[in-house]
């Protein structure tokens, strides 16, 4: 080590003073700069220094301080209760919120859609891309718009099955399926059509709206079936649905659907401040009719151009990797080619534009 190196060791062990600076100079017979540069890096170990003892410091009030701890969670933990909308309807039917049991029921629906905060993120990313196709039918089979809500509510825009047994977006169960003509068998299954099965959740909706003359009770009855609420309005002698005791999940499923629309039509509002790219896009597609046997769907997909993964996920009514078609029905399906996949191209003006998304994302006219 050389006598110039120990020599500053010696001055940095020993703390420096204002004092030393000259000798450092002399002894070294530094030019200016380098001294500046010897200058520089003193003051920034002592600033290194400094700052570790206050992070020691501030981490020993944190672990060690209940004072400390009750002080910061009480200054940054906050929640709030959501605000209730002073007018609510459903289908034009008004929601009677000044009554305490319908505005305590109101209250929970919308506390816990706001707080499973990762949940109505997902329902709200989903909608962009499913709300469209619904609304279009809905306006077409004279249904109100509100109830692509209840698609939302049933099945989250996922195509899980319940414990019993029903399946697609409206949560067909097989023989109410059938009832309204989709098709169901180990090969074919439209409840997982959206468009078709959207149009028999339609004809159902309606059927119920002609015994009941409420489009609420019509909703109560796509849950709880026709034939329970016929029975309830007739032993309770009233078809208000908020004046009925009913099984817990069909009391609460009205409102349901209600904390989903208020979430939905103002979703900022309610904390969830998503941008207008983080929604997932609706996806392009062509179509390709068939009305005869495919024995083999990988190979049909791939003479179509695209990938065997890709069919199914678009096409999820076909539950086998074959269509058998002896009555020879026209099918059709839908074909996304791989430019279409591109988040940039689906969502071009989001990308440029991520600005957060407004009311009008999700209430269209």
């Amino acid at each position: 080590m050389s006598s110039a190196t120990c020599f500053v060791k010696h001055v940095l062990l020993n703390s420096l003073t204002i004092n030393h600076l000259p000798l450092i100079i002399n002894h070294l017979k530094m030019t200016k700069t380098k001294f500046y540069i010897i200058l520089t890096a003193i003051f920034s170990l002592c600033c290194a220094i400094f700052s570790a003892l206050l992070f020691v410091n501030a981490g020993m009030r944190a672990d060690n301080s209940d004072e400390f701890y009750e002080q910061a969670f009480e200054e940054h933990h906050k929640i709030y209760s959501p605000v209730i909308p002073s007018d609510l309807d459903f289908c034009g039917e008004k929601v009677p919120l000044d009554v305490y049991h319908v505005r305590e029921r109101m209250d929970r629906e919308l506390l816990v859609n706001c707080y499973w905060q990762s949940n109505t993120i997902m329902l709200l990313k989903r909608s962009n891309r499913y709300f469209p196709t619904i609304e279009k039918i809905l306006k077409e089979e004279g249904v109100p718009d509100d109830f692509k809500y209840l698609a939302l509510a049933e099945s989250g825009f996922i195509y899980n099955v319940s414990g019993s047994g029903a399946a697609g977006f409206w949560q067909f169960l097989a023989p109410t399926a059938k009832k309204f003509d989709l098709q169901v068998n180990d090969d074919i299954d439209e409840r997982y059509n959206l468009e078709k099965a959207t149009r028999a959740a339609c004809q159902y909706l309606k059927s119920n709206y002609q015994k009941f003359g409420s489009w609420t009770l019509a909703a109560a009855a796509y849950n709880a079936g026709e034939g329970r609420i016929n029975t309830h309005v007739s032993k309770q002698s009233t078809d208000f649905y908020y004046d009925m005791h009913l099984a817990d999940e069909t009391s609460r499923y009205v409102f349901r659907i209600l904390a989903l629309k208020t979430i939905c039509k103002n979703p900022n509002k309610y904390g969830f401040m998503l941008r207008k790219k983080d929604l997932y896009p609706e996806i392009p597609f062509t179509t390709v009719t068939t009305d005869s046997t495919i024995s083999d769907l990988f190979a049909f997909a791939q003479s179509n151009g695209v990938s065997y993964q890709m069919f199914k996920a678009h096409n999820p009514w076909l539950r086998s990797s074959k269509l058998p078609n002896k009555e020879r029905l026209t099918y059709t399906f839908k074909i996304v080619k791989c430019d279409s996949l591109s988040c940039s191209a689906l969502m071009p003006d989001c990308y440029e534009n991520n600005c957060l998304i407004d009311e009008k994302t999700f209430t269209r006219k």
